[in-house]
């Protein structure tokens, strides 16, 4: 089989996740291009690895003419940065959020279907194996009629974090916690709850990060047109470290609990179709990842690679990044406006809120 030409644009945190991704399935692709602002920092990422190094990803794109681009840059440049790629004739993997606004993230979906391409967003906590078994119940209809389901992202980030990158914590660029580290978990709760919501109100406010323009806390009650309900709880002020990232699903002939640092340890399960030993399921499931990004980014190159290669649609496709998105974004207009908001959202952009917190 020949191997599809790939190239990563983005050398920061999230990287070394697309780097392992790219090993574990280097049977099916082939590295011709990686790019960074800074050229050292791309280097020493790939310092073991033969790759032809830019700080321009136009001229990667140009001249090594890559079949898949991963889109690992600041979350206010993934839409130039896929558009291109996208007009360029090439699949794209992008990071989370797909866009900072609506708009965008429908324009890059319009735009891919009309090139022929695929986008594959990185929720990769789907794939994560006890949100599979929590899945797999769900679609064989275990749970019954969903009543409410809950995200807590309980994380501790501190000033070192945030100046370590000047995008970080910004409206045009970023976003605040909700945006940035609890959009997984926002996007997990609502593909298990049906992905259809009705409206949401919410409260977001910036309590203990002064020097960060967008909120630390985000807190929100979810409406769903299946007649169950959502519960966000995020933040960034745990004090020293992180706590915990949990999702719970409620059903009238079933629960669910999976949490640790990032949704990846069983912690409670039960059915009544069968009483399932949960300590038993627990060793079969329960995932100790190096950092929380988790193991998924392996599975979403994988299923990347099975969607290009036999023309079907990937696992977690660029409408998927458009639901998460989107929810995002309707919490920020309800707090902002203090009213519910309905949904879909026609448009919203994340620079909308500017100067949200600039008088606390």
């Amino acid at each position: 089989m020949q191997k599809l030409k790939y190239a990563l644009v983005g050398c920061g945190r999230v990287s070394p996740n697309h780097k392992n991704a790219y090993l574990a399935n280097s049977d099916a692709l082939e590295l011709v291009g990686i790019c960074d602002l800074d050229y050292d920092k791309a280097k020493a990422l790939f310092c073991d690895i033969q790759a032809e190094i830019y700080t321009d990803y136009k001229k990667m794109i140009s001249e090594q003419k890559p079949q898949v681009v991963a889109v690992a840059t600041d979350s206010g440049s993934h839409f130039e940065v896929a558009m291109y790629a996208i007009l360029n004739g090439c699949h794209v993997i992008v990071e989370k959020p797909i866009t900072l606004s609506v708009k965008e993230a429908l324009e890059l979906n319009e735009t891919a279907k009309k090139q022929g391409v695929i986008i594959v967003m990185c929720h990769q906590n789907r794939f994560n194996k006890p949100i599979q078994l929590m899945r797999k119940a769900l679609e064989e209809g275990r749970f019954g009629k969903l009543l409410h389901g809950t995200i807590q992202v309980r994380w501790h980030r501190d000033k070192n974090y945030y100046s370590q990158a000047d995008w970080r914590g910004t409206w045009d660029k970023d976003g605040g916690t909700l945006m940035n580290q609890c959009i997984h978990g926002i996007d997990l709760l609502r593909w298990m709850m049906g992905d259809e919501i009705d409206e949401i109100f919410a409260f977001t406010d910036r309590l203990n990060h002064d020097y960060i323009e967008a909120e630390d806390l985000g807190l929100a009650l979810i409406r769903f047109k299946n007649g169950a309900y959502g519960v966000v709880e995020g933040t960034v002020n745990c004090y020293e470290r992180d706590m915990e990232e949990t999702l719970c699903v409620f059903g009238e002939k079933g629960m669910a609990k999976v949490g640790g640092r990032s949704v990846n340890l069983l912690q409670d399960w039960c059915f009544a179709d069968k009483n399932e030993d949960t300590d038993s399921l627990k060793t079969q499931v329960d995932e100790s990842p190096e950092n929380v990004y988790g193991n998924g980014h392996k599975a979403v190159y994988r299923d990347a690679v099975s969607a290009i290669i036999n023309g079907t649609q990937p696992y977690i496709d660029g409408m998927a990044g458009l639901r998460a998105l989107e929810t995002v974004l309707a919490i920020y207009r309800s707090a902002a406006t203090g009213k519910p908001v309905k949904l879909p959202l026609d448009s919203c952009d994340c620079s909308e809120f500017k100067g949200r917190f600039d008088n606390k």
